[in-house]
């Protein structure tokens, strides 16, 4: 069944609110909760941040239960992921460059797919679909790669790439190329947004309907629409990493 916000929301601020009292109206504004009585924290953040607890414990459990001659079978899961990962930003960013990208690309990884899968348990909500989950990623990417790019070849040099191989093109083709660059931005936000949105609604709706049976295979379809989103995300983020350091550039 679809909720407007998890079973966390209300404890996670009444705690705080224990803690902390009211929370003041600019602080609301800021978050975007003004008017919300006792609510810190609006309910995308509180499953943020629940996102990144389970990051860390997961992680942790690996870590400690690391072992070569008798691996776990989460850590054969994850170091099957982490191989897959570091194969494809080889072969998308380059075998000389896209190695130390790996732990940029699996953080996005871990972060979107957890995420993306919240919308499958009836009792969360995906941070995915809110729009400020998804361009905080967004923006983390095309700061990200601009970075490296800026490093990579330097201000100068990268600026230079925005203004094509003509100069006398160059008035024509700087605006043009600074606004695909924006555009990245809000296609790689919008893009998850929607298809997670979309289909956390579409269970829900289905659930209503019918509690058994089309809902389960609604939340399958979810599992792979899950994967395929994290999957396009990270894969155009890696294309924009090896526009950065492209050696022609």
């Amino acid at each position: 069944m679809e909720h407007h916000v998890s079973f966390l929301f209300h404890p996670v601020n009444s705690l705080i609110s224990m803690l902390f009292g009211a929370p003041p109206q600019w602080w609301q504004e800021a978050m975007g909760v003004a008017g919300e009585d006792g609510v810190w924290l609006p309910d995308h953040v509180v499953m943020t941040l629940l996102v990144v607890a389970t990051i860390a414990v997961l992680l942790s459990v690996v870590r400690r239960r690391l072992s070569l001659e008798r691996p776990s079978t989460l850590q054969q899961v994850m170091e099957v992921l982490v191989s897959s990962l570091r194969n494809m930003c080889n072969d998308v960013i380059g075998h000389h460059a896209g190695a130390r990208f790996v732990p940029f690309i699996a953080a996005l990884t871990f972060f979107i797919f957890i995420s993306n899968f919240f919308g499958l348990i009836f009792f969360l909500q995906p941070p995915t679909a809110n729009t400020s989950t998804t361009f905080a990623l967004s923006i983390t990417a095309f700061l990200f790669y601009n970075i490296v790019a800026f490093g990579h070849h330097g201000v100068l040099g990268w600026l230079k790439h925005f203004a094509g191989p003509v100069w006398w093109l160059a008035p024509l083709m700087f605006p043009v190329e600074v606004i695909s660059h924006l555009a990245r931005m809000l296609s790689l936000a919008l893009r998850l947004f929607g298809n997670i949105f979309g289909e956390h609604t579409a269970s829900g709706i289905f659930f209503a309907m019918v509690p058994f049976v089309i809902p389960w295979a609604m939340m399958g379809l979810g599992v792979v629409g899950t994967t395929i989103q994290t999957f396009i995300f990270i894969m155009l983020t890696s294309v924009y990493i090896s526009e950065a350091v492209a050696q022609e550039h």
